[in-house]
Order: structure tokens, then C-alpha cells, then sequence
């Protein structure tokens, strides 16, 4: 009788232990969506905002067009790999837009009209501040993603993260063009 006691005692206590694991994977994979989902906001409010800048840099005749065109192009990628939750092709895109919005800020130096527009102006501060918005979202995007990776690689809990799915989440990363500083003189020249 005692034996069975402690059989069944030993067998509460684990089953509560591995209920307990689950809940946390649980808890830590919707950490890493909740993640994304504040990424995804920015993201989307930053949508809205280029082609109103695009516009504005149109009506300036003489504005080169083929940085336009790069950050129109690029918008459509960080789109695509945005709605389709893709976070390696994200990181690509971003890249390439963030160049194009540079390019555009450095061109639009030369351009005295532009600079003065307001509408240009407000838009420059808006777009700005939406990309330090993603920034420290991507920060608190990776966070997450390291915390679930570690809970679900680590032993006893990767018995149950194998058990019901729960993988391993990519970190969202730029290329190293997008980190480096901008040849103003090249943009400029």
C-alpha cells in the first residue's frame, strides 16, 4: 500500500512537472508572436508612410528617380516578407530599405525646395522615428526568440518541445551592408 503511494505520488509530482514545461513553452512561443506582432505594427505604419514621402520627392522633377524606384521596390519586399512572417527575408529587405531611405534623406540635401517642404519635413521625422520604433522592437523581437530558443533546446524541456512542436525561432538579423555607415560623399557626388 505504502509503495503505491509513493508510485502514485511520484507520478502526480512528474505529471505536474511536465504540464508545468508545456505551459512555459506555451508562454515563450507567444512571447515571440506578441514580439512580432509589435514589429509587424511598425512595419505597417512605415507601409503607409513611403509612398506619401515618394510622392512628395516626385514632385520635385530633377529628384533621381532611380533612388526612388529602390526604395518603391524595396517596400514591396519588406511587404511581402512581412506578411509572410518571413524574418531571413525581412532582415534582407530591411537592408535595401534603409538604404533607399538614406539615399533619399542624403539626395534630399541638395535639393533646397525639398528640405524646406513641410510635408517633406514632417514625413522625414515620422519615418525616423517609426525606424528607431523598429529598432528597439527588434531588439525586445530577439529577445524573445533567444529565450524561447533556449527553453526549447534545453534538457528536460526539449523532451516535451519535441513532443508537441515547438521549434527553435529565427533571430531577426541585417546584413552587414545595413550596418555599416553611409558613403555620404558617394550619395552626394
Amino acid at each position: 500500500m505504502t509503495f503505491m503511494l509513493i508510485v502514485l505520488g511520484i507520478v502526480v509530482v512528474s505529471l505536474i512537472y511536465l504540464i508545468s514545461l508545456y505551459n512555459n513553452l506555451v508562454s515563450l512561443k507567444n512571447g515571440v508572436a506578441q514580439a512580432w506582432a509589435n514589429i509587424d505594427v511598425l512595419l505597417k505604419q512605415r507601409h503607409d508612410e513611403l509612398p506619401k514621402l515618394v510622392e512628395v520627392c516626385k514632385q520635385y522633377k530633377q529628384f533621381e528617380q532611380e533612388t526612388l524606384q529602390r526604395v518603391i521596390a524595396a517596400r514591396s519586399q519588406v511587404q511581402a516578407a512581412r506578411e509572410g512572417q518571413d524574418v531571413a527575408a525581412l532582415g534582407k529587405a530591411e537592408g535595401a530599405l534603409r538604404a533607399g531611405l538614406g539615399s533619399i534623406f542624403a539626395v534630399a540635401e541638395a535639393y533646397p525646395e525639398l528640405k524646406t517642404n513641410e510635408q517633406f519635413m514632417q514625413l522625414q521625422k515620422r519615418i525616423s522615428s517609426l525606424e528607431s520604433g523598429i529598432a528597439d522592437r527588434r531588439e525586445l523581437y530577439n529577445d524573445s526568440v533567444n529565450i524561447n530558443n533556449v527553453g526549447v533546446e534545453q534538457f528536460p524541456a526539449v523532451l516535451v518541445a519535441n513532443m508537441f512542436n515547438f521549434t527553435v525561432k529565427p533571430l531577426l538579423e541585417f546584413s552587414t551592408a545595413e550596418k555599416a555607415d553611409v558613403d555620404m560623399k558617394a550619395l552626394l557626388s
